[in-house]
């Protein structure tokens, strides 16, 4: 056989070892690596994690790991792990799982309707990587409160209801930054005005707001509402808000989870500082955390003559309103009446 036979089957037999170390070369970086049947998933990465925590947290998702490791070591992915929440897809090939995993994709929160800080803690801590204790500490830090004008009773109103977007491993602390200039966004110098033209600041606003917001679901009564309750404020009554002793019940029981539809005169006489039949002016805190529409028909109240409302019973889901005493009272045993025949005990 001559030389040349011999050096062109030598060249045939690498170029065929090539193309097929080639094949299976792409073959591992391209093929689906995935394991899971959802369509997609979201992983968690702790902050802190190294590679090692990484195999373990992905080993559930990927079918071979020894073709994923190629790719991540060629793309220099183990000396630079990344925190955070990745989203994986069904049938992602290695090169779409290391690129994945390098993009921290953030958390769409959408929180309204809490009822106190703890359990707005709880809903968050459920969502980010920052557990509800630290969220607490960092919410009720001193010098935090004490640099923002809040205290403990009041700081949860800080809290804007709306959707947010925020990375999952956020630290407790840069929440709450981010929740103050959230609160500063909202609270513009016309909003400012607003309150102040109603004698109130914003964290009062919002206190009473949490209180129309309890008070009625009903968002186009919410401003005669504001109204009624600015008027008693103005003639240094006492609220009497209803919705307020509900709360002092649930503090006192330590037990947010009970349902209260009625309230009778010995829950008006307890000892509490959200009693606003007991105390005159606002409760030292929100009650809950007001939506938008409340927070706005405080700011733009009705105007009215009205000082007391009680619920309807020919409209449900909202009130009657009255001018007078007598005209209250007639309106309050109607309802007192329909109710008891319903035969609601709390």
């Amino acid at each position: 056989m001559s030389l040349k036979k011999i050096i062109t089957i030598s060249a045939v037999a690498i170029i065929s070892v090539l193309l097929i170390y080639g094949f299976i070369l792409i073959s591992k970086i391209f093929s689906s690596n995935t394991k899971f049947e959802e369509k997609e998933l979201y992983v968690h990465v702790p902050t802190g994690a190294n590679y090692a925590d990484v195999k373990k947290i992905l080993a559930p998702y990927v079918k071979n790991f020894d073709n994923f490791e190629l790719v991540a070591e060629k793309r220099d992915y183990p000396e630079n792990v990344k925190s955070g929440r990745f989203l994986l897809k069904k049938d992602m090939n290695n090169i779409d799982l290391v690129r994945a995993m390098r993009s921290n994709v953030p958390v769409k929160l959408v929180f309204n309707n809490q009822e106190r800080l703890e359990n707005f803690a709880g809903r968050i801590g459920s969502e980010i990587e920052a557990d509800s204790l630290s969220l607490m500490k960092a919410i009720k830090d001193s010098t935090f409160l004490a640099a923002n004008g809040f205290n403990e009773d009041n700081v949860f109103a800080m809290f804007i209801p709306n959707t947010y977007e925020i990375y999952w491993n956020t630290s407790a602390e840069k929440f709450r930054d981010k929740m103050i200039k959230e609160y500063h966004n909202f609270w513009t110098e016309e909003r400012i005005a607003k309150a102040k033209a109603q004698g109130l600041t914003p964290v009062q606003a919002t206190i009473l707001a949490s209180i129309v917001h309890k008070e009625s679901v009903k968002k186009d009564e919410r401003p005669r509402i504001a109204g009624v309750y600015l008027n008693r404020l103005r003639l240094e009554m006492p609220l009497q808000a209803d919705p307020t002793v509900i709360y002092a019940l649930k503090l006192r029981d330590n037990n947010f989870d009970q349902v209260i539809k009625r309230v009778f005169y010995n829950d008006l006489v307890m000892r509490s500082p959200y009693n606003t039949y007991m105390n005159k002016g606002l409760p030292p805190g929100p009650i809950a955390m007001p939506d938008i529409t409340a927070l706005e028909a405080v700011l733009n109240p009705e105007k009215n003559d009205y000082i007391y409302f009680c619920a309807s019973v020919d409209r449900f889901g909202y009130h009657e309103f009255a001018a007078t005493l007598a005209e209250h009272n007639v309106n309050a045993k109607k309802y007192s009446d329909w109710i008891a025949s319903q035969g609601v005990t709390r």
